[in-house]
């Protein structure tokens, strides 16, 4: 059915000056432009707003897009002087009812902060439950592997380790190398003052081997990995790839999270290992440079200021990381609903988790393994 053209009239009435409104006042009749134009004309024309009588009897139609714009032009008010049917009564007052909501915010209060620190602690909680439930998930599925090697998802762990593993090698060797190359220049600054320029092995094989080599290649992985895991299983969700898979029966954690769990513990100590031999590298070249310490004395005292305990430690951290980033990274992918702005935001938080979980659990071994390798 096509649209009566909107109009507006002025007309004299017994109580002084009328707007009389007729055709359809709906977002299809008020979608052509020169409608549009004429009526805004028409409605900036009216100069007397405060004493002006209304009439919307002749309307044939009138729709939220309509009654939205009448309500704004008298300034979110009733006219002292308004004729209308009941059915638009009803429309100008819901469209009245919802537009003071936008504008009234509840007040700040304590007991509303209160609320919103509950709500926020829930979905905390909320998280949490379902990062447990996922690692029982997973220790099931390892003993199930176990059990029957010959069935487990083999070819989606070696696609993984190479798309986890040996990609990300070229960034974590850059990243690595600059790293040392920065922190062998401050040392040097501060070491020289007191004479102690071969003391720059020892802080770098500690620094670089115990913590920033493990951390650096975590912080890496979880954010080009992690994404990548949250974003592969978020796209599933939006496709409908996971719905299939529960009609089919096949199981989403045997499937889909052990085989990136399993890759993700293999890789990230190799990773570790990679990337704390390029930042070595790099501080041994700049140590080279600015000390004087030339690359054999290097080698010589590196494995006499590092114990051996500090390489096993970094390794078994590194392993942790590779797991607690790809359970995060799963717990969100499959956490994402059907549309691209729950993909993107799922995809952020996982970045987000997985870089302040590596951090916490790099703090707490820290702690809890201070005697080990010192």
């Amino acid at each position: 059915m096509q649209e009566t053209p909107p109009t507006l009239h002025l007309q004299p009435g017994p109580n002084g000056p009328c707007a009389v409104l007729g055709g359809s006042w709906s977002a299809a009749g008020l979608a052509e432009p020169a409608a549009w134009q004429r009526i805004s004309q028409a409605l900036g024309d009216l100069t007397v707003p405060t004493s002006l009588a209304w009439d919307l009897t002749h309307l044939t139609r009138l729709d939220h897009t309509g009654a939205q714009w009448l309500w704004n032009h008298w300034g979110r008010q009733w006219p002292a002087n308004l004729q209308i049917t009941p059915g638009q009564r009803s429309m100008l007052e819901r469209v009245a009812h919802f537009s003071a909501g936008e504008l009234s915010r509840p007040p700040v209060s304590l007991w509303l902060m209160f609320l919103r620190l509950g709500e926020r602690l829930w979905r905390l909680w909320d998280h949490i439950v379902g990062l447990l439930r996922l690692m029982g998930q997973l220790l099931i599925d390892t003993i199930a592997l176990v059990r029957a090697p010959k069935r487990g998802p083999w070819r989606d762990f070696s696609g993984h380790l190479f798309r986890i593993g040996a990609t990300a090698l070229p960034v974590t060797a850059l990243v690595g190398f600059m790293i040392g190359i920065v922190l062998a220049y401050l040392m040097s600054r501060q070491l020289r003052q007191f004479g102690a320029d071969t003391f720059i092995v020892d802080i770098l094989g500690i620094g670089l081997i115990r913590e920033l080599g493990p951390m650096l290649a975590a912080i890496l992985v979880a954010g080009r990995s992690g994404s990548a895991i949250t974003a592969q299983i978020g796209v599933m969700r939006v496709t409908e790839e996971l719905d299939a898979m529960r009609v089919m029966g096949i199981p989403k954690g045997y499937r889909l999270v052990l085989p990136r769990a399993l890759a993700l513990a293999v890789a990230m100590p190799l990773i570790s290992v990679w990337t704390t031999l390029a930042a070595l590298l790099g501080g041994m070249l700049a140590a080279d440079s600015v000390l004087g310490v030339t690359p054999a004395y290097f080698f010589t005292a590196l494995p006499r200021a590092v114990d051996i305990g500090n390489l096993w430690l970094a390794v078994g951290k590194s392993v942790v990381f590779g797991v607690l980033i790809a359970l995060i990274g799963c717990h969100y992918g499959l956490r994402v609903k059907p549309n691209t702005e729950s993909l993107g935001q799922g995809t952020t938080a996982s970045v987000v988790t997985s870089i302040t979980v590596v951090l916490l659990v790099d703090a707490l071994c820290a702690v809890v393994f201070k005697n080990v390798g010192i």
